[in-house]
């Protein structure tokens, strides 16, 4: 790709950055999504920990190792932590990577914005956890921030939503220069509809991103004058309202699962045709059914608060349009398998995550319907079942798709071929441990059992006590995923031009074109 900068090529007035240096400074897009992906990678074994300390507690009735308070802290803290600290961070890195190669430009258009958008998250997510060794502890209140509850957090809570804040605006302004770089800088020839399938994801993300971020911001920022100015918008002895934070807070929380997930699905179809040797089954129905997704998102947010006492009409509106998000999620799942039909499909590692995204994720979608059904939502709110669900959709979804995406290009970034046989060990053992993790919970979900709980009844203690077994195996064999990472880094196998044999032309759309040192119009392609 010989319109990307080399590492060294990252200057300064006393000559090429070194060491520690280098990537504190850098403005090359490689670098930086290089720092965005080892950044979600630890703070995917940070938020794992958290739910660890969970599921440890779960393991049988009865309060064993921490404190309810501590406990809930935890369930709050994993939330936040793997949203904003690890998937979204993971998908901007792997857009920074591979976006100016798709489109054939030869970096990110504004690459000081980009360097700084990196740099906020480590602070932020630092200021997040500090929050737990503050006096009276982190918010716990779940992710959702609910008052009046998230109110009785006391003087950590000004230090969570800063970092909140922090977080968010991290997230604008790499959807800023994702946006500016797409529209701006495609090579010529390439329409919007020639682009790959990933990129299409990117940029409908990246304006679901900065549509919703600023609807949080406000939402948490009346929380903040509620709590230290005298403020009553969510108070109820002042005439405010708790349930209009529900409504400010699911606005930007339904559109942000899709702003998780998209970019996995644009992953997804990159890897599919690669390994059935066929190129993506119906490329611009797909864009269609990304866009619609994006736009539905936006109209569904209330079908998180179906027991708040909402008229029939809204229950009802709000049930069939967010049952019409299956349509376009049909359509993706229908392409990415009509891809693989009658295909020469092979195994390789990234394919194989694939597959369990296609299965698990699908898993996912059957019990959002389930939750979808207004009636039937009494029964399953607030309890596992919704915990199983979104995890099927979070873990095998989005997570899925980030380390299908990460074992196919890093030949392309590394140079090298990671180790397949234990690339192919760390599938099986991660989509065993998965399903054996969160599938009793659909069970003890719906026999009754609340979530974000410490304790519970015995009757649910055997499916308990699988899902906290699978949840450790789970957590443990990603260790894996780190060591064939490492060892693919630091040599092995040297990467053939052409990686995934029999492939061609199906990994990159195009090829970047040189870049031109002058200040002439570049020549136009005809």
């Amino acid at each position: 790709m010989s319109a990307t900068t080399t590492h060294d090529e990252h200057h300064d007035d006393h000559g090429p950055a070194k060491g520690i240096m280098r990537w504190i400074t850098t403005t090359n897009h490689k670098d930086i999504g290089t720092l965005y992906l080892v950044f979600a990678l630890a703070m995917l074994f940070v938020g794992g920990a958290m739910s660890l300390v969970i599921r440890a507690e779960l393991f049988q009735p009865g309060l064993q190792f921490v404190n309810p308070d501590f406990f809930n802290q935890m369930t709050t803290m994993h939330a936040l932590i793997m949203v904003f600290g690890m998937i979204m961070p993971a998908f901007v890195g792997f857009a920074n990577w591979m976006v100016p190669m798709m489109i054939g430009a030869p970096d990110m258009a504004l690459p000081r914005l980009n360097n700084w958008s990196f740099w906020i998250l480590p602070f932020a997510g630092t200021l997040l956890l500090s929050t737990l060794f503050m006096d009276g502890g982190g918010p716990a209140s779940g992710w959702t921030l609910y008052p009046p509850l998230v109110l009785q957090t006391g003087n950590a809570l000004p230090f969570a939503i800063f970092s909140v804040h922090l977080l968010g605006v991290s997230s604008i302004m790499g959807s800023i220069n994702i946006i500016v770089t797409i529209m701006n800088m495609r090579a010529p020839g390439m329409t919007l509809l020639k682009m790959p399938l990933f990129v299409w994801t990117w940029l409908i993300t990246a304006y679901l991103l900065i549509a919703v971020m600023p609807v949080l911001a406000g939402g948490v920022t009346m929380l903040l004058t509620d709590g230290f100015f005298g403020t009553s918008f969510f108070q109820a002895a002042g005439g405010g309202d708790p349930v209009l934070f529900q409504h400010i807070f699911w606005f930007f929380g339904h559109p942000e699962v899709y702003i998780i997930i998209l970019p996995a699905f644009g992953i997804i179809s990159q890897v599919i045709p690669t390994f059935s040797r066929k190129p993506l089954f119906g490329h611009d129905s797909m864009v269609y059914a990304t866009a619609s997704i994006a736009f539905l998102s936006f109209i569904v947010w209330a079908h998180h608060m179906f027991t708040v006492g909402m008229p029939l009409a809204g229950q009802l509106f709000f049930m069939l349009s967010t049952m019409l998000i299956a349509i376009p999620t049909g359509v993706k799942v229908f392409n990415w398998t009509a891809t693989m039909w009658r295909g020469s499909l092979s195994f390789e590692t990234p394919m194989l995550f694939a597959l369990a995204f296609l299965f698990l994720f699908t898993i996912g979608g059957f019990s959002g319907l389930m939750v979808a059904i207004a009636p039937a939502d009494f029964q399953y709110h607030d309890s596992y079942f919704v915990v199983a669900h979104f995890h099927y959709v979070l873990v095998p979804g989005a997570l899925f798709g980030a380390i299908a995406g990460a074992y196919y290009w890093l030949p392309k970034w590394t140079g090298h071929m990671y180790n397949e046989t234990l690339g192919k060990v760390h599938f099986w053992l991660s989509a065993i441990f998965v399903n054996l993790t969160f599938f009793p919970q659909h069970f003890v979900g719906l026999a009754g059992m609340p979530r974000r709980i410490p304790d519970y009844a015995t009757q649910f203690a055997d499916f308990n006590a699988i899902s906290s077994v699978g949840a450790f195996g789970f957590g443990f064999s990603q260790l894996l995923l780190v060591y064939v990472v490492i060892q693919c880094v630091r040599g092995g196998e040297k990467a053939s031009a052409q990686v995934w044999d029999g492939a061609e032309g199906l990994e990159w759309t195009v090829p970047s074109p040189a870049p031109y040192h002058t200040f002439e119009e570049p020549p136009l392609v005809r």
